[in-house]
């Protein structure tokens, strides 16, 4: 047994951490639960509506608050207990959940509904995703941080497997109103990580420094440093054109799996065994992903990851309009999972690793607000896309797009590639 936990150590190093290590379990069940939603209730929506609008929209109220809270949330979070405040916002999430479950089993759920509530949920995100980001240094430390990036997306990814895996059966065996026992099923699992956190400590947690100057100052000093290190200000650059052009086609599982992979003989059954095999197919490849970096997640190999995974997704968001078979469409999604993980795993363990203690709040905040404070407005302008000219056009309009962009960067600007090695 002491061999096989010193074999673990030397392999996964942030598990040497008791802290890190329950935390991890804890957030691995809430993220099984969140995944179960985030399959469910796009196509709830859409069954409901039936506008690849709507699904935009939700889109664009689930993640409008990043917009306006991620910037002053950096700033908040470094004169915070960041294992407190993520404790607090985990809680709103959950009510936030039981409420949605309440609505949908009650058979009341109207797209506004969906749409209010998660515009809440993203509130509460906004300030919990940059607290627990730079919670993790406190629970790991700073020689494991990379290893415990790594772990948590394996987690993240782990959850996106077994997540729609779970919502398929659940919909065939409870086809009248299952998706409300799965709302109801993910808000019991916001019980583990909220219990987790209790019993964790944060043994490298630096210290509180009071305020002494303004939000607006403190934040100026986070853009001066992206400004100066050219290296990580592109890699904001980056993830904002993932967010507005690339990820939000990710939102659009649903008008795949029925419009574009459709069969005249489609039952809802069908359909929604499609959509979840989707979702199965993002999160297997993501899954691949998260663990090989956790397994060796070395300087030298970061910079071709980068590539390697902005490619992936990428070309495979160009080649999703031109198939028409369930299998190949699930390897295309398959390797767009493995690209998104990739490259956003291996930004964050840049940006993360190069920026001081002092300014990783604020920092990762506008790393943050790049990823998913503008990317309401792509989710908005991907539903209006698809609605409007069909999917297949705005997968190669936005795929053309993110192409030209990124591609330029990694051109012109090889230091982002450089910084990686």
């Amino acid at each position: 047994m002491n061999n096989f936990r010193a074999t673990l150590s030397q392999r996964f190093p942030a598990l040497a951490s008791r802290d890190f290590a329950i935390f991890w379990v804890g957030h691995l069940f809430s993220l099984i639960g969140t995944s179960m939603q985030s399959t469910a209730l796009p196509l709830l929506a859409y069954r409901i509506s039936g506008r690849p609008f709507d699904l935009g929209l939700i889109g664009f109220a689930a993640t409008l608050p990043t917009f306006f809270l991620a910037l002053p949330g950096g700033v908040l979070v470094e004169h915070i207990d960041k294992r407190k405040a993520v404790i607090f916002m985990q809680i709103v999430m959950m009510a936030d959940t039981f409420a949605l479950a309440f609505l949908t089993l009650s058979e009341k759920i109207e797209i506004w509904h969906i749409i209010i509530i998660s515009l809440i949920l993203g509130m509460a995100v906004a300030f919990e995703i940059t607290a627990r980001q730079a919670m993790l240094i406190e629970l790991a430390g700073r020689e494991a941080l990379p290893n415990a990036i790594a772990l948590q997306a394996t987690a993240f990814n782990l959850s996106r497997v077994l997540g729609p895996a779970l919502v398929a059966p659940i919909l065939i065996f409870i086809p009248q109103n299952g998706e409300g026992w799965i709302f109801l099923m993910n808000g019991i699992s916001f019980i583990a990580i909220i219990i987790s956190l209790f019993f964790v400590h944060t043994q490298y947690r630096a210290s509180i420094e009071p305020r002494s100057r303004t939000m607006l100052e403190e934040f100026s000093e986070g853009a001066r440093y992206l400004y100066d290190h050219s290296s990580v200000g592109m890699l904001v650059v980056i993830v904002a054109t993932l967010g507005v052009f690339a990820f939000p086609i990710l939102l659009q599982f649903p008008v795949i799996s029925k419009d574009l992979l459709g069969q005249i003989t489609d039952t809802k059954s069908a359909v929604d065994t499609r959509n979840s095999l989707l979702y199965v197919a993002q999160g297997f490849g993501a899954l691949i992903a998260a663990f090989s970096i956790a397994m060796s997640n070395t300087a030298r190999q970061r910079g071709m990851r980068l590539l390697l995974g902005e490619s992936a997704f990428i070309l495979g968001m160009l080649a999703i309009p031109f198939s028409r078979s369930l299998p190949l469409t699930m390897i295309i999604i398959s390797l767009m999972g493995w690209g998104s993980v990739t490259q956003l795993a291996t930004m964050n363990t840049l940006l993360q690793l190069q920026v001081p203690n002092d300014l990783r709040g604020r920092v990762f905040s506008i790393y943050l607000w790049a990823l998913q404070g503008i990317a309401p407005f792509g989710s908005l302008l991907g539903g209006w896309m698809t609605e409007k000219f069909g999917l297949p056009y705005m997968a190669i309009i936005c795929g053309l797009i993110s192409l030209f962009i990124i591609g330029s960067i990694q051109i012109f600007r090889p230091k982002v590639r450089q910084s990686a090695n």
